[in-house]
């Protein structure tokens, strides 16, 4: 990475940092995500304990435990470490894609394009430069986000039961592996539709196709399906390298000077 880049990586985090309107966004998602709903589901499991018996399926199909745990705290151990990752994931790809969006489309609005366009930066570098900018503030999103969730959790889980829960191995490779890649895979296929894309919200439109997958894994985490593991992860996050090598190599694709001015 050169100083242009890098300048032009800082130009943008500033630009959305004090956006209000954007700046709203990246903190009210991850909060309800990361703080409400985890906090939802630990009152529930503890305040109504008739609720665990919805979670009796996915616990007859994880690994039998000894009897060192009691099912309360074996219920809440497969909320934190089964159920909170799919939706965890939500907030770096939200994150970033809501920078991603207004890279190239919010140039165009603000009509300083033709001036990012006359930089000494190649159509390659300015690509990768708006991607490098939509990771670096959905990866510190995301970083915080899980932070606080594990914070708050924790103490509530330990007002409530007297107890704590142990974070899986699951979580280090979500947070060291799977958030980043995916944050990449989404933020390059997003710069792409700004590029494409006459206004932010066009772009945003696009960026929603995203969720998908994820809810995928929503589903089958509350139907049974389908559990996070350790080896499902990793599997996932050799995929997503793949993936985020190619679109970083070909960040620009085919477009030109006069594609992008369109």
């Amino acid at each position: 990475m050169n100083n242009g880049q890098f300048a032009l990586i800082k130009k943008d985090i500033r630009s959305i940092t004090s956006n209000k309107q954007i700046f709203a966004v990246l903190l009210i998602v991850p909060l309800v995500l990361t703080i409400v709903l985890p906090s939802i589901f630990v009152l529930v499991l503890t305040q109504a304990p008739d609720a665990a018996s919805d979670f009796q399926k996915l616990l007859d199909m994880m690994p039998v435990t000894d009897g060192e745990y009691s099912q309360q705290q074996r219920i809440l151990g497969l909320i934190l470490n089964n159920i909170m990752p799919p939706f965890f994931l939500i907030v770096p790809i939200m994150a970033s894609s809501v920078m991603a969006a207004s890279s190239f489309v919010g140039e165009k609005e603000k009509h300083t394009l033709e001036t990012l366009l006359y930089s000494p930066l190649s159509l390659r570098q300015l690509f990768q430069s708006k991607i490098l900018a939509g990771f670096s503030v959905g990866m510190m999103v995301s970083y915080i986000s899980f932070a606080a969730m594990l914070l708050v959790v924790e103490v509530e889980v330990f007002f409530l039961t007297g107890n704590l829960i142990i974070p899986g191995i699951s979580w280090l490779i979500i947070m060291l592996l799977i958030a980043p890649t995916f944050s990449l895979v989404a933020i390059a296929v997003t710069v792409r539709s700004s590029a494409k894309a006459k206004t932010i919200e066009e772009a945003q439109q696009r960026a929603v196709f995203l969720i998908f997958p994820i809810l995928a894994l929503v589903i089958g985490q509350f139907t049974g399906i389908l559990l996070i593991n350790s080896w499902l992860l990793l599997g996932l996050g050799a995929v997503l390298v793949v993936l985020d090598v190619l679109l970083m190599r070909n960040a620009a694709g085919n477009f030109t000077y006069e594609k992008l001015l369109k």
